[in-house]
């Protein structure tokens, strides 16, 4: 007999993940339930599956997510998820904490929940941690250098690109003034940036283009979905590139397809993240 689980659909700014709570639902093989659920028309669509537990005890931690896009592949973590699984523990009633300790496979999250009059969250600010740039398993300096990159940067109309690590691995290009990034073909660029030997473990790709001071319009090829509406460890990549090329100051608003993330890099060289939190639709589907 095929065994129907119980699931919720959240997004953040439009970045649109299947929840499922481990602890009652256990998924056997999320890879491939992540493939099935996440296809358009024919399972639920989503950019992935999520999954929350218990953390132990001895972790230090509240709460675990596991994360797998919808190619099946796991990712490290992803800052709008987080996001929901704060606002999906609270409002269901899991727990009563304003702040919590969500284990990753990027390390420890803390997630500060803001509350509306309501007692909901209304949105959720994270400490993504420290940002890394030199990280040669993420990241092939050399192989950059060798010029090989060149044509399809120069085809995105890129002045610059940075790669920053957010705990998963990012590529920040900087569009010029001229670009129409609205129009620009992000797929066709995107998928063969994913994949370049420059990146070993593959690699979230970052268009962003400076609309006026403090404000980056960024397009998003989510390394194993695609084009995603938003990405929280994207914006984040974003903001701390921008700050260190002197573009933007270390306060500001990344504007993607699904909505705006607040972002800031503290002098403690943590990365902060503030954005929403929605509860999309509930239902039950059979595994896989």
């Amino acid at each position: 007999m095929r065994r129907t689980i119980h699931f919720t659909k959240m997004h953040g700014a439009g970045n649109d993940y299947i929840y499922v709570d481990t602890l009652h639902y256990p998924i056997p093989d999320p890879s491939a339930a992540a493939i099935a659920w996440s296809r358009y028309h024919f399972g639920i669509g989503s950019d992935g599956l999520v999954l929350i537990d218990k953390a132990a005890p001895e972790s230090g931690a509240d709460f675990t997510m596991r994360i797998f896009n919808a190619d099946g592949s796991e990712a490290m973590m992803c800052g709008n998820a987080s996001r929901c699984i704060g606002k999906y523990l609270y409002d269901k009633g899991l727990t009563d904490k304003r702040v919590i300790k969500l284990q990753t496979l990027s390390g420890i999250k803390t997630l500060d929940l803001h509350i509306d009059g309501m007692n909901r969250v209304e949105s959720v600010t994270v400490d993504m941690l420290e940002p890394r740039f030199d990280m040669a398993e993420q990241f092939d300096k050399q192989s950059v250098a060798d010029g090989h990159m060149d044509p399809l940067l120069k085809e995105a109309g890129c002045e610059e690109g940075v790669f920053v690590s957010m705990g998963n691995p990012h590529y920040v290009m900087f569009l010029g003034s001229d670009v129409d990034i609205e129009k620009l073909d992000i797929k066709s660029i995107g998928s063969r940036l994913e994949r370049d030997n420059a990146f070993p473990q593959r690699c979230n790709i970052e268009f962003a283009q400076l609309q006026k001071p403090g404000v980056l319009r960024t397009r998003v090829w989510e390394r194993g979905s695609g084009i995603t509406m938003a990405c929280g460890t994207g914006a984040c990549a974003t903001a701390v590139a921008a700050a260190q090329t002197k573009r933007c100051p270390r306060k500001s608003d990344i504007v993607m397809d699904g909505g705006t993330l607040h972002i800031e890099w503290h002098d403690d060289n943590h990365v902060y993240m503030t954005g929403p939190a929605a509860f999309a639709f509930e239902g039950e589907i059979e595994l896989p």
